[in-house]
């Protein structure tokens, strides 16, 4: 018996019992999802510009945003962010001023501001919601990209070249409370506002560089404006009115829209923009919901951009089984009864490329009810296969998902995030930072991977489906030159690799496929010389691989898994990758809680609480059940 698989059982059994001992009574597990401090600066905002009596909370945020300032004076996204970031530093600088707890004479504050005027001041800010925000707020104009596109383009028809459901349901509801205030050209402000102008540089113009595909996109939206029937007031008012109720439609039982903080934010700017008053249900509803979504943990307290207890719980549950805990086990049987109550049965925007399909699917947090995702939904099912066998009830949710997840396969033979055929792409020539990756949801390597793995692995598929078929060909055709694949929703090429050979894997393509094996051997070579993996976040701008440098446990789970599927014997280099997980788990340090979840290239990244717990149990009993016997 190999002497590393004693080492291995051990972990498991510990990791899956303080798992199963964190579990919440109704099934779910609850950890943080962790965003930065950019939702956190914008609810210190909004709650004092609303008057918002919650100091505790205001106070938290605030010390949360200040411990995370480097010396420098500046904010990162991530840790090797070496020159900060200007957009997230303005943010904060803002939002500490605005809270009352800090001073424009603090030594923390100086700092920041220095750092800010000596990268060009808020004219050189990149980030479309700091921008907006800032107009929203009364510190700046209106940016170009938002108040050149009118409104009536929620109005062009289904058949026109710029429909407004051709954006991905993402940007439709930040895009919409944007486009709402920038037409009102509404600011509001407080007489205890921060006051920023000496942020900004009078030497540079606050201008936005605009492509030759955006002045296209600009022409066919006139276009598109001369073709609509009516006077041109009765059309603002319709698309202002078609505006508003897009909204209002898609908001939450807990108050926020689509449950996103970011969107809830903007949405509470444009009911004002639209003459709400701020003691409005809706409003007041919006902020209760921005408040339950903080979290705490350690000695800080941070505001969620989306719980992800759907996300973890599933995935968690999925894996205490894949580490041998029987399905008849309290807490797989909680689990799964928890999951089965949060399917979605809602048609919603999904539908409009996607109709007549039964609704099926999960969505990312507990109070998603209409914003269904492939990813959530294959990570559901997978929880109860075995339960499907047995249980009539978990058998209709089943077919329901199974189907749901095969019906929004793109055209291409990929699968997207949220829905289907949504990859025009005039919409990516936006004058809007990440509007390549936020404005339109393709096909991915990562979704289309980890959707072929459950369908294989769980679906009992395989390449003579024609859904299979299609898929494995997107996924070889997708690969990079070096063997690694891109994925969009974690960092980044070990992500999608990970995915890609994993699924490839689970589908019955070959070992001694080529495509395999350049996955493997790209990994392989790409293994720290401590025995791990790790990936910076720049992956995600330069859409390049750029190592990290040192080692982090997801990202080293990832790659291990991979190898692990694609290896029919263990080897030094996976024993080795073993090992350094191992010893990961149990460090506290910048490493374990490096962002390993990709929101938006450039402007957003996560670091899932979970991830350090789940991916390494995952790979340890993926390394037991395939190498245990010898």
């Amino acid at each position: 018996m190999n002497p590393i698989l004693s080492t291995v059982d051990n972990e498991i059994e510990r990791l899956t019992a303080f798992l199963i001992d964190q579990q919440q009574q109704d099934g779910s597990w609850h950890f943080c999802f962790e965003n930065g401090i950019v939702i956190d600066a914008y609810v210190i905002i909004l709650f004092r510009i609303l008057n918002v009596q919650n100091e505790a909370l205001i106070r938290q945020l605030h010390d949360r945003i200040l411990t995370e300032q480097q010396s420098a004076g500046f904010w990162q996204l991530y840790r090797d962010e070496e020159d900060g970031n200007l957009s997230t530093s303005v943010e904060a600088y803002y939002a500490l001023l605005y809270s009352g707890y800090s001073k424009v004479t603090d030594e923390p504050i100086l700092r920041a501001k220095h750092y800010i005027q000596s990268k060009g001041g808020i004219g050189k800010v990149t980030s479309i919601l700091t921008r907006v925000i800032l107009a929203a707020t009364g510190q700046s104009k209106w940016p170009l990209s938002i108040s050149s596109i009118p409104l009536e383009v929620l109005l062009f028809p289904s058949y026109f070249p710029i429909n407004y459901f051709e954006f991905s349901g993402y940007s439709r509801v930040h895009l919409t409370p944007m486009l709402i205030m920038a037409d009102r050209r509404f600011s509001i402000s407080t007489v205890n506002a921060p006051d920023l102008s000496d942020l900004i540089d009078t030497r540079i113009e606050d201008a936005e560089p605009a492509s030759r595909g955006y002045h296209e996109l600009q022409d066919v939206i006139q276009t598109g404006l001369s073709r609509l029937l009516g006077s041109p007031r009765y059309i603002h008012e319709v698309a202002r009115t078609k505006a508003e109720q897009f909204i209002l439609q898609r908001i939450e039982s807990d108050g926020t829209l689509y449950s996103y903080a970011t969107s809830t934010i903007l949405m509470v700017y444009a009911l004002l923009a639209l003459d709400y008053d701020q003691q409005h249900p809706l409003i007041t509803n919006a902020i209760n919901g921005l408040t339950s979504m903080q979290c705490r943990s350690e000695s800080k307290t941070t505001i969620q951009n989306s719980p992800s207890t759907i996300w973890d719980t599933a995935l968690i549950a999925y894996t205490l089984q894949e580490a041998q805990i029987p399905d008849h086990h309290l807490a797989i049987q909680r689990a799964t009864s928890y999951l089965l109550t949060r399917q979605q049965h809602k048609t919603a925007d999904w539908s409009i490329h996607n109709p007549d399909t039964t609704p099926g699917g999960w969505g990312f947090s507990e109070s998603n009810t209409i914003n269904p995702d492939v990813d959530d939904t294959t990570a559901a099912l997978r929880a109860f296969r075995s339960l499907s066998i047995t249980q009539p009830s978990y058998l209709e949710s089943w077919n329901r998902g199974l189907n749901w997840v095969l019906s929004m396969q793109n055209k291409d033979g990929g699968w997207p995030a949220f829905e289907k055929n949504t990859n025009k792409e005039m919409l990516t020539w936006l004058a809007i930072d990440g509007a390549k990756s936020a404005a339109i949801d393709p096909s991915e390597a990562d979704l289309t991977g980890r959707t072929l793995e459950y369908l294989g692995n769980f679906a009992d598929l395989d390449a003579r489906n024609e859904f299979i078929g299609r898929g494995v060909k997107w996924l070889i055709q997708h690969q990079e030159k070096d063997g690694s694949w891109y994925g969009r929703w974690g960092v980044c090429y070990i992500y999608g690799t990970w995915a890609a050979l994993t699924g490839l894997q689970a589908v019955d393509l070959p070992l001694e496929h080529e495509t395999l094996q350049k996955g493997a051997n790209w990994l392989l070579s790409i293994q720290n010389s401590d025995g791990g993996w790790g990936e910076s976040c720049h992956s995600d701008r330069l859409l390049k691989y750029v190592p990290l440098g040192e080692s982090t446990p997801s990202q080293t789970a990832w790659a291990l898994d991979a190898l692990i599927t694609i290896q029919p014997k263990s080897t030094a280099a996976v024993e080795k990758g073993i090992e350094r997980l191992i010893i990961s788990i149990h460090e506290e340090d910048w490493k374990t809680s490096y962002p390993t979840g990709a929101g938006l290239p450039g402007n957003f990244y996560s670091n899932y609480h979970s991830y350090r717990y789940i991916w390494p149990l995952l790979t340890l009993s993926h390394f037991r059940k395939k190498y245990g016997q010898g």
